[in-house]
């Protein structure tokens, strides 16, 4: 009897169609905990962009609440002093609108001083990035919907 070295054919083939399986199982597991990551940054997302609102009507009683992003962010270092143009308040990522596959958005303000605002972020692609979009208004409350959001009229399910 001859002493075979290695492995047959069917061995190796045997071998990567465990794989395989354990692969196709694997996957979809690895996407929802994605779509699950994503979602709770663009809920911290939302939670920071109110805060930075109500630290923006706090320092800057006049203008009531930022209209956009871009003026809670601005440009902030050492030598110059956050403005009611560029309060310094959120970092560059989130104002530039995308983040975590989340995009964010201000609407809704109006006035001088502005009395409201809505804060919303939806995912960049439905059932990819996110399946859930969330909102906030001048309460502080986030909340959520499984449909796109065109605005948050308070008939969006709270977050617990």
């Amino acid at each position: 009897m001859r002493k075979q070295k290695g492995f047959s054919l069917i061995e190796l083939l045997i071998v990567v169609a465990i794989i395989l399986i354990i692969a196709a199982i694997a996957i979809p597991n690895l996407l929802r905990a994605r779509i699950a990551a994503n979602e709770s940054s663009a809920v911290a997302s939302i939670r920071t962009l109110n805060t930075a609102q109500i630290s923006y009507n706090s320092a800057y009683p006049t203008a009531g609440f930022a209209a956009s992003l871009s003026v809670l962010s601005g440009t902030c270092s050492a030598s110059a002093a956050p403005t009611s143009a560029g309060a310094c308040l959120i970092d560059t990522q989130l104002s530039s609108g995308t983040k975590s596959g989340y995009s964010f958005i201000i609407s809704g303000v109006s006035g001088t001083p502005a009395s409201s605002y809505q804060a919303s972020g939806s995912p960049l692609t439905a059932n990819t990035t996110g399946v859930r979009s969330f909102c906030s208004v001048a309460d502080a409350v986030v909340r959520y919907s499984t449909a796109a959001l065109t605005s948050c009229a308070g008939t969006e399910t709270p977050l617990q």
